[in-house]
């Protein structure tokens, strides 16, 4: 059986009743036997989990063989361009943790496989309580820069460490209130913040002037459609932190 990734949400929202399921995580070594109660070790789980929903169900998919880079399985196997899952969870109590991607090969990425902006990210917010029963709080369907954001010195919302960029991070994209930064709008948004960030970026900055350039030809390539993206500049306050408008 082959699904889409919105018809994999559809069959756990509706059919398997995710959001109702209890479970938990034991850990067996020798002839100890554990009920794990730490949290960081969900997200993992339930990526694995995943992998096992999928078999069980007799969902066709492919495995990715880059651990580096979305997506981690490709639901339909004869194409390796479109249908492409990506599987992200965090503890609801707290803000998402995780990385969407590296940025360097994350821009170089998108280039060479446009299609890889089409990405559909499957985001499980789970909650672990004292006893270790692990529930499903929430589970989301989004594409990137439906998940993403600026922030206060950069247009994409990064981890960085002594002025290096290292990983696109997401924002809180499931809250309004004061004090976030809202996701970007639309795919030409996100594109443009990619472009500043390349730019703003030491690692990346001579490569900026032609960055856009090679985008746009690989992708109308690929889809048959020239994208228009704005300049950051024009855009950059639609996306400013709510408490300074």
């Amino acid at each position: 059986m082959r699904l889409t990734a919105g018809q994999v949400y559809d069959k756990l929202i509706n059919e398997d009743k995710v959001l109702e399921l209890e479970g938990q995580i034991k850990f067996y070594f020798g002839d100890v036997d554990i009920i794990v109660k730490q949290k960081d070790v969900v997200g993992n789980i339930i990526q694995e989990w995943l992998q096992g929903w999928l078999d069980k169900r007799g969902i066709e998919y492919a495995p990715s063989e880059n651990t580096q880079m979305p997506p981690d399985f490709f639901l339909n196997p004869d194409d390796l361009t479109r249908d492409l899952l990506e599987v992200k969870a965090f503890n609801r109590s707290a803000s998402p943790g995780f990385d969407i991607a590296d940025f360097r090969m994350y821009e170089e990425e998108i280039i060479d496989k446009p299609y890889m902006l089409n990405v559909d990210y499957l985001i499980f917010g789970y909650d672990m309580n004292e006893d270790g029963i692990v529930t499903i709080k929430d589970l989301w369907i989004k594409k990137v820069w439906e998940i993403t954001r600026r922030m206060d010195n950069w247009a994409l919302n990064l981890q960085v460490k002594q002025g290096v960029v290292h990983k696109i991070r997401p924002g809180v994209w499931y809250s309004k209130k004061i004090g976030n930064y809202p996701m970007f709008s639309c795919l030409e948004d996100f594109i443009s913040a990619v472009e500043e960030t390349v730019y703003q970026n030491p690692k990346t900055h001579e490569s900026a002037s032609s960055w856009k350039r090679k985008f746009l030809a690989s992708y109308e390539k690929f889809y048959g459609v020239k994208l228009s993206i704005p300049r950051w500049d024009d855009i950059a306050d639609n996306y400013i932190n709510k408490k300074d408008k």
